[in-house]
């Protein structure tokens, strides 16, 4: 694969944004940091300057800060078929003492199918390697299909974790607490289903729930006050941003903004008793994946803003406000379906673009 030489450079080629709804203050511009990716998915900063990339289909790159790039050895057999493959990486709030990760992937479940699974892992000290991997948790139940893995990872202030799952292309199950199909999980840093989940010790239930009635969640992120979030598609229609509430049923597939591809309806339509509205949608789909809450480092008027990147029409979008809109749709010739979208340690704001194979950073114009 080859390295890109100006990494950390500023592109001069940079294509103009073209910003709708409410500019911000000044146009932000766009860096190439790191090219020649294949499916890229998530993104982890390390210290001292240097990140990891997950490429669905290929394993993790290490990205060095000098912009030296090579594929760590070490990581577990992932079935690369669909949508599963290598996914999402996190790396440790103690990763500078423990250089500890986690890593979610599509797993060979025993019976046959593949599920999604998440390992917790050390990054080597000469960070070419994955050591001490171990999976930390897999569906109970396999799915046959390889659509709707999810899947993201978040460590919350207490250090439990929050793991998304998709429905797996088996709309119902995101309703049965027996099941790990559609669900938030949240789990203790072994793997373990967390002290005080809502449903840890009801008949039936899995004990690792935090939240169900989900389709596909493509990004998870923490607020300011440590409140959860999650985007998730829909169906023809109804992507949703939901606030993650312990116990909540987000509706899957009972309502739903959209529709069945068919055009059919889904469920009893937008509304019922008992479950959770989102706090927006689009409709039609965008396709969101990736998510970030903005800090205000670099942009003090976006603090708290969410940002989700698009992977049917190519943008960013910003959301804002008591009642969440979409304050603007930031695109460009960079913006081609972006998989991840995360704030790096310096406020400045990283985006990876599947369609340009690439990962750009966006800094102050």
């Amino acid at each position: 694969m080859p390295i890109d030489r100006r990494l950390f450079l500023t592109s001069a080629l940079a294509a103009p944004m073209l910003l709708s709804a409410r500019r911000a203050q000044a146009a932000p511009r766009f860096e190439p940091m790191v090219r020649g990716l294949q499916t890229p998915f998530g993104l982890a900063f390390l210290p001292g300057g240097g990140l990891l990339i997950t490429e669905r289909d290929t394993g993790v790159l290490h990205v060095r800060a000098d912009g030296g790039k090579q594929r760590l050895k070490g990581v577990p057999e992932a079935v690369t078929r669909g949508q599963g493959g290598y996914m999402d990486i996190v790396a440790a709030r103690d990763f500078a003492r423990s250089r500890r990760l986690w890593l979610t992937w599509s797993k060979p479940l025993a019976g046959g199918g593949t599920g999604t699974a998440l390992s917790a892992a050390r990054l080597s000290a000469d960070g070419a390697a994955l050591e001490d991997v171990r999976t930390l948790f897999e569906m109970a139940q396999a799915g046959s299909g390889t659509r709707h893995f999810g899947s993201r990872v978040v460590e919350a202030p207490d250090g439990m974790l929050f793991l998304a799952i998709g429905d797996r292309g088996e709309d119902a199950r995101a309703q049965d607490l027996g099941s790990h199909h559609g669900k938030i999980l949240r789990l203790t840093p072994g793997g373990a289903p967390a002290p005080g989940n809502p449903f840890a010790g009801r008949a039936g239930a899995r004990a690792e729930i935090w939240s169900y009635g989900h389709r596909n969640p493509q990004g998870m992120a923490l607020d300011s006050r440590g409140g959860l979030w999650a985007v998730e598609h829909g169906a023809k229609g109804g992507d949703e941003v939901n606030r993650i509430r312990k116990g909540a049923n987000y509706g899957w597939p009972v309502i739903s903004y959209g529709v069945h591809y068919s055009g059919r309806r889904i469920g009893e339509g937008t509304a019922r008793a008992g479950m959770e509205q989102p706090a927006h949608y689009w409709d039609p789909s965008m396709a969101p994946s990736g998510m970030m809450i903005y800090s205000g480092r670099l942009w003090p008027q976006w603090r708290g803003h969410i940002f989700i990147g698009s992977l049917k029409f190519d943008y960013i979008s910003r959301l804002s406000g008591e009642d969440l809109t979409e304050s603007e749709r930031i695109e460009s010739g960079e913006t081609r379906r972006v998989r991840d979208v995360r704030e790096a340690p310096d406020g400045s704001i990283w985006f990876l673009s599947e369609g340009r194979r690439a990962a750009y950073r966006m800094v102050p114009g």
